[in-house]
């Protein structure tokens, strides 16, 4: 039979690998952490557990062995991923980044630009190397990134703009919500994967392109963003004001293609936002049985014994054991057509990310007014699970669009994710679902006749 749901030898090994840096490592860090009102500190309170994230070879264990990454395919990635997500999917965003923020190096750039950026990521020796991706933006007009592929004039969608002046492009512009851009001090990580417009005049699905910021670039500034969840994980405000970058850092075949990067970027990341759901799920799931299994409620025995809480714990169960699978399958496709997974990455972080909400929930219910006591986990798994379906591209603002974008596409076969067959996805699958921006004639001000 092809279909084996039984790990190797190998991939056990990498998962009690994670398991246990997650449990010994992260574990007791997590709390204090997440309690910091201070998001800069709090992330560096993760500092200790990322460093040894990187003597592990967990950092960059998506990236090419080629270039010194640690090789995973995305199916080990993503039973590696569970471990951590089940403890703390904010550190996981983390690590997460630094794929979104040099995968693409790999996809798109010359081998030069490949050795310059990944290979002097994974030679790094100082424990602290980290890499950023900024694609969002503001919402606003034209601004915003859900809309970046909307059929309009003026740049529409995407408003950080990078105009080549001799050798190098200026940048400017504002980015909101990008993670770990601002690196441990809030004055640039490493590398910065930044999406750009550098045709100004171009909307829409034109003249987006992507080109590396590095630490220390003059005319750029970042300011931490406070999160209700994910609070593990650095979201930052860029500014960019007259920065110079220079021309060899544009990663040359995201030139005009900057709207494909971010599309199959977060189709790659769509089976690791499904399984940190998974993760969540799981420990809530874990939590509340064995609350059920001890707590009386003053009857005679233990919760777990009756249909209520059994039926309950029973159902959330059965989707987490669902959504696990299907995010394999996912990162199997991903694997099997060459990092491209637009449609079925889409559809597992919609379903795992809004499956996650309903069970967390579901166990709430089954502890009852005792999950609000903060001695307990609960308000946390359930500020993460509001969290999930909104980052990592939107579930509404940008999954289901390329959903439906490829669904409505003339070629589209509803059969060809289960036969593994390739789903092809260009810039004509784009733009479903948004209108036009604001044109010159329509922004003039009112003047009474």
């Amino acid at each position: 039979m092809a279909i084996d749901f039984t790990l190797t030898p190998q991939q056990r090994v990498l998962q009690e690998a994670a398991r246990d840096f997650a449990q010994n490592v992260l574990r007791p860090v997590v709390r204090e952490a997440d309690e910091e009102p201070d998001p800069l500190r709090a992330f560096n309170l993760t500092r200790p557990a990322y460093q040894e994230a990187v003597k592990r070879g967990i950092a960059f264990s998506m990236l090419p062995k080629q270039y010194g990454g640690g090789g995973l395919s995305n199916v080990d990635f993503v039973i590696a991923a569970e471990e951590i997500c089940a403890v703390d999917p904010g550190f996981a965003t983390t690590i997460l980044v630094n794929g979104l923020g040099l995968m693409p190096v790999w996809y798109y750039g010359t081998e030069e630009q490949k050795e310059r950026f990944i290979s002097r990521a994974t030679s790094d020796t100082s424990g602290d190397f980290i890499v950023g991706y900024a694609a969002s933006e503001p919402p606003g007009s034209p601004g915003g990134t859900a809309n970046f592929d909307a059929p309009a004039v003026n740049g529409a969608g995407m408003s950080v703009t990078a105009t080549l002046d001799g050798d190098e492009y200026v940048v400017n512009g504002r980015k909101y919500w990008p993670c770990n851009v601002g690196g441990w001090d809030n004055q640039g990580a490493d590398l910065n994967l930044v999406v750009v417009r550098t045709d100004p005049e171009a909307g829409g699905t034109r003249g987006l392109s992507a080109l590396i910021v590095e630490r220390g670039t003059p005319g750029v500034t970042y300011a931490s963003i406070s999160t209700s969840g994910q609070r593990l994980a650095p979201n930052c405000e860029i500014v960019f004001d007259d920065a110079r970058v220079p021309a060899a850092n544009l990663i040359e075949g995201t030139r005009g293609n900057g709207d494909l990067l971010i599309n199959r970027n977060f189709a790659w990341s769509g089976p690791v936002a499904g399984i940190a759901a998974v993760g969540v799920a799981r420990a809530a799931y874990e939590a509340a049985l064995e609350w059920a299994r001890t707590y009386t409620a003053g009857g005679p025995q233990p919760i777990i014994e009756y249909q209520y809480p059994g039926y309950v714990l029973g159902d959330v169960a059965m989707k987490i054991e669902a959504a696990r699978y299907f995010c394999w399958k996912g990162a199997h496709y991903i694997d099997e057509h060459d990092y491209h997974g637009e449609l079925v990455g889409a559809m597992n972080k919609v379903l795992c990310t809004e499956m996650l909400f309903d069970c967390v929930y579901k166990c709430i219910q089954v502890v009852g007014v005792n999950s609000v006591d903060r001695k307990h986990m609960f308000e946390r798994y359930l500020r993460e699970a509001s969290i999930l379906p909104l980052y990592d591209a939107g579930n509404f603002g940008m999954q289901r669009r390329r959903i439906h974008g490829v669904m409505a596409h003339s070629s589209f076969d509803p059969r060809a994710i289960m036969d593994n067959r390739t789903v092809e996805f260009d810039k004509s699958m784009e733009g479903i679902d948004t209108v036009p921006g604001p044109r010159a004639e329509m922004t003039r001000p009112f003047v009474p006749a």
